[in-house]
């Protein structure tokens, strides 16, 4: 998807930093539009994050749930985490799974890149289908509580269609374990 975009290509003229979390900052610039006005962007910076969609022998797929407290309720999801400065987002997604889950995969693939917040974030998760999974000891973060259950591709589907799983990181890896059991996307 190759476009020449120079007509909405809007230039940075001053940038500001209005928040320094030790998680997320956010941005506030003046950007000039493509007709020459000024207006401004307000953004979080993200380190990026990987997500894992662990399948077991039995064609049983590993979920956690985990309190999210800005919306003040447990979800369902697959297991996923932060990419740490200098660490390939490959070696992210085998760190988090162990320590969430305590699964360590044989065979890890990546699947795709999602930007989930593009008109306010330039966070990036990159997807993983771990496979070959052995079971092991979880090493949870300081503060990390959630717990891991397993549930067949079916029912996981079930829940997005009828509401219950909302998060979208986890509805759109839903979708691409669907095509990949059903042999339309490949896996490799």
């Amino acid at each position: 998807m190759s476009q020449n975009d120079s007509h909405l290509q809007e230039s940075l003229v001053k940038s500001e930093r209005v928040f320094d979390g030790g998680f997320l900052h956010i941005n506030r610039d003046t950007v000039r539009l493509p007709d020459g006005k000024e207006t401004f962007r307000e953004y979080i910076l993200h380190p990026g994050a990987v997500m894992m969609i662990p399948i077991l022998d039995n064609g049983h797929v590993v979920m956690e749930r985990q309190w999210r407290y800005p919306l003040g309720r447990a979800f369902l999801e697959f297991p996923a985490g932060k990419i740490d400065a200098g660490e390939p987002p490959l070696q992210t997604a085998i760190r988090e799974l162990r320590e969430e889950t305590g699964y360590v995969a044989q065979k890890m693939t990546y699947l795709c890149t999602i930007n989930n917040a593009i008109s306010y974030s330039n966070e990036h998760i990159d997807f993983y289908l771990a496979e070959g999974l052995t079971a092991g000891e979880r090493s949870l973060d300081d503060g990390e509580f959630l717990d891991v259950l397993s549930y067949p591709p079916q029912q996981i589907l079930d829940w997005v269609k009828d509401g219950s799983i909302t998060d979208v990181k986890t509805i759109i890896g839903a979708f691409w374990l669907e095509k990949i059991i059903k042999g339309e996307w490949p896996s490799t």
